[in-house]
């Protein structure tokens, strides 16, 4: 990635909605650079998709959590299995899989907190895989959607 690519993905970061005509002026590249540049980053996998910033209260997901879960026996198997069928859930935004005391962290969001406790108590805690998960209300959730390059070295 050199200047010219990462100023693209930022003003795409920034506004996807944005013109390639747009970016390439606020860059000061020809319109046919700044479409073959962007191309480029689709086909190289640095650009995987354009997504629209959803209100999560506007879906009546008023209520998000962070679930942390252990998972046993562990194994490569019921790692995958867990994880694709979780994120199939329509209360889980996100998974991510870890390292340490905890196998897993869920993002899950639904429309107040009886029905999270549904969602925890009907689906998490049936899970035979599942030997402990622990549950954090979020307050807030920020997300940081314009990424600086991080400092060489």
């Amino acid at each position: 990635m050199d200047e010219l690519d990462s100023a693209i993905v930022r003003h795409l970061q920034e506004d996807a909605r944005q013109s390639n005509r747009d970016i390439a002026r606020k860059i000061g590249i020809a319109p046919s650079t700044c479409l073959e540049r962007t191309r480029l980053l689709r086909e190289r996998g640095v650009i995987r998709g354009y997504h629209a910033d959803i209100d999560l209260p506007a879906l009546n997901r008023g209520v998000q959590a962070l679930v942390t879960a252990q998972v046993r026996p562990l194994s490569r198997t019921v790692i995958d299995a867990f994880w694709q069928s979780v994120a199939k859930l329509p209360e889980v935004l996100s998974v991510f899989v870890t390292a340490g005391s905890d196998d897993f962290l869920l993002h899950v969001s639904a429309q107040d907190i009886e029905h999270l406790h549904s969602f925890l108590v009907d689906r998490l805690a049936k899970r035979r895989e599942i030997v402990s998960f622990r549950t954090s209300i979020v307050f807030q959730h920020h997300v940081k959607n314009v990424l600086a390059p991080l400092p060489e070295g």
